[in-house]
């Protein structure tokens, strides 16, 4: 099977049977289309592009009977290599090969059944507007603003619903109905993203969820080319895009190979008998069965047969029906859709959702398309694990026992920001407390690229930091200031910058996703601007702001040496270092005041510097000793003497 999957995977070329065409790289002729046509209910992708490194193209064509079709092509650079019919009468899968020297613009496919009736439909090959080397990722110079854009803001009341949707109406104060949120909500306000310091947003996934209630979030895809119409369209989804590449802010997706919503539109003809997993039973009416999320048997040399295919077939929700990826045409399907979003808005990144949960043979697939298609690229694969172990096994470059190569840039550090909690929130001990951190940064070495992982104090799935610290803003504002400081790449929910939290009930995903005050007219706070929020919120605000802009242009921070000192009387010293500047950040958990004798860290060569406070702008002299007055963190920089 694995053969199989490299085989059709989108990175390689089919060898199959020509059907129609030529295989002349001339160029040669083609008729001119004078008349668009749309005779065909629905054909993915959409549209495509010349100019790709790999010129094969599938497409799945879907209308009554159109398996009875036979499809022939006006252009003649343009191969059909193969058409499959699917096991529903109603698809058609026609792989194409495009000519290096294919031109942009318009052909026409021709679908001829025996009885003479004839449906033409258009297709369009766009031409790139720029180079694949200039879609650059994101990386450890950038901090990612996490938005869920149903409660950020709300532009366009006008799209808050829609009548032939099945959620038909708006609710704030219901936690999981929609909000009205938008994309134009999020473009609107690029300017508060840039200056508090953000350099990249990733929203939570913006298409389409017809489903019937709570879909809000955007996990539950019912259509993959299609932007949500109450989230906006395809062409503001593009101005988020541009207008934030104008300020060198990175756009990055949310997209979801696991699964799709049960609402999509192919769950009521599905294309072939394996489209999702457990389908017979699906189709029958039976009880779903779920994922085992035994995501250690992606690993386990000892696993069963059982539970690897009850982690990665079962269904992850009731709602959200779970994709087969070993269908060849399922995977060439995903990593086409996902291509087509890049190229369609000019992204920086994808974060991948349960990365663990598809094939992880197509997932390596998956990546290396894009990749290969991409090479300056960034994605970040969800890999919910609190052993280090396993987020490093999904990273490029990991030193897997069994082989397996990824292609993924980046994994998410959900162990560190376990440990970042433990580590302010725990009593000092031998074992407990700050040590957490220290021992935590030294798994480092199991890492193939720690820079490129990506750390966060929390996200759109768990409590708020502010939350999980007990409402402790000194202790918030360490664990905010030390992942920043550390070689990570680091993201920030919204709303941290003013201490939103879920106090009220702790862990509930619709409490966690407030709205942000100030994001719909009326509101009587409003932190866009600062009305209406509290001392303690401002300053939270103020302090951020300062800190991102601050590493936003610290050399050391992107790319610096890393050095730490094990924690001592409380405290936890460490310096990042990139020729002639030093950061040094420190943790002190004591109460009251206490001096540290700075002979400890001779080492960092900072005896008799001037150092700068990043955030009071005051100045310090390394000698022999400091006095840290209060709970709380320090970040200090080398200036010139």
């Amino acid at each position: 099977m694995k053969k199989i999957i490299a085989l059709i995977a989108f990175i390689s070329c089919f060898s199959c049977k020509k059907i129609e065409g030529t295989t002349s790289d001339t160029v040669q002729k083609t008729p001119k289309v004078t008349e668009i046509k749309n005779d065909i209910e629905r054909i993915e992708p959409p549209y495509w592009w010349t100019g790709f490194k790999n010129t094969k193209l599938q497409l799945l064509v879907k209308h009554p009977n159109i398996a009875e079709a036979t499809p022939a092509i006006s252009n003649n650079n343009i191969n059909i290599e193969k058409v499959q019919k699917g096991e529903s009468p109603n698809y058609l899968f026609i792989d194409l090969d495009i000519s290096k020297n294919t031109k942009p613009g318009k052909f026409n496919i021709e679908f001829k059944f025996e009885n003479d009736k004839k449906l033409i439909q258009t297709y369009h090959l766009k031409e790139r507007t720029k180079a694949a080397k200039d879609y650059i990722g994101f990386d450890s110079s950038d901090v990612l603003y996490l938005i869920t854009p149903d409660r950020f803001a709300n532009a366009k009341p006008e799209n808050d619903t829609f009548q032939n949707l099945n959620e038909t109406t708006i609710n704030r104060k219901d936690n999981y109905a929609r909000h009205g949120g938008d994309i134009t909500g999020i473009t609107d306000h690029l300017d508060y993203i840039d200056e508090m310091g953000f350099t990249a947003i990733w929203s939570c996934p913006l298409l389409t969820n017809d489903m019937k209630r709570g879909s809000y979030h955007g996990y539950a895809i019912t259509d993959y080319y299609q932007v949500d119409p109450r989230f906006g369209t395809l062409a503001e989804y593009k101005e988020l895009a541009d207008k934030a590449n104008d300020r060198g802010i990175k756009l990055i997706m949310d997209q979801i190979a696991n699964h799709c919503g049960l609402e999509h539109w192919w769950m009521k003809d599905l294309p072939f008998n394996d489209w999702v997993n457990y389908q017979k039973e699906f189709e029958n009416g039976e009880k779903t069965t779920f994922s085992n999320h035994r995501r250690t048997s992606n690993q386990d040399m000892y696993a069963s047969k059982s539970d690897k295919e009850g982690m990665t077939n079962g269904w992850f929700v009731e709602t959200m029906p779970d994709l087969n990826q070993r269908n060849p045409y399922m995977a060439n399907y995903i990593i086409q859709n996902s291509i087509w979003w890049i190229e369609s808005l000019g992204l920086s990144g994808i974060r991948q959702d349960t990365y663990p949960y598809p094939d992880k043979e197509f997932m390596s697939n998956w990546a290396g398309a894009i990749m290969t298609e991409y090479p300056n690229f960034s994605i970040v694969g969800e890999e919910w694990s609190y052993n280090p172990l396993l987020i490093g096994y999904w990273q490029k470059g990991a030193n897997n026992k069994d082989g397996y190569e990824s292609n993924l840039k980046s994994t998410m550090d959900f162990a560190m920001q376990r440990k970042t909690v433990e580590a302010l929130t725990e009593k000092e001990s031998w074992d407990k407390g700050l040590v957490k951190i220290y021992e935590g940064l030294a798994n480092d070495f199991q890492y193939a690229n720690p820079k490129d992982i990506m750390i966060f104090p929390d996200n759109h799935d768990m409590s708020r930091i502010f939350t999980q610290l007990k409402g402790d803003i000194a202790d918030t504002k360490m664990a905010l200031s030390y992942q920043l400081m550390l070689p990570r790449i680091p993201q920030l929910y919204y709303g941290t910058e003013i201490l939103m939290n879920d106090f009220a009930k702790p862990g509930d995903h619709g409490l966690i996703r407030t709205d942000f005050p100030g994001g719909w007219e009326g509101d009587k706070i409003n932190a866009f601007t600062g009305k209406g929020l509290t001392a303690d919120q401002k300053d939270m605000q103020s302090y951020l702001k300062k800190l991102l802009n601050f590493r936003k242009n610290s050399k050391a921070i992107h790319e610096g040496e890393t050095v730490h000192f094990a924690p001592f009387m409380g405290t936890y010293f460490l310096f990042r270092t990139l020729g002639d500047e030093t950061v040094v950040h420190i943790i002190n958990k004591n109460e009251q005041p206490i001096t540290i004798n700075l002979k400890r860290y001779a080492e960092m060569n900072l005896t008799g510097k001037t150092l700068k406070n990043v955030i009071t702008g005051s100045t310090f002299m390394w000698n022999d000793a400091i006095e840290l007055k209060e709970k709380g963190s320090i970040i200090l920089y080398s200036i010139e003497n």
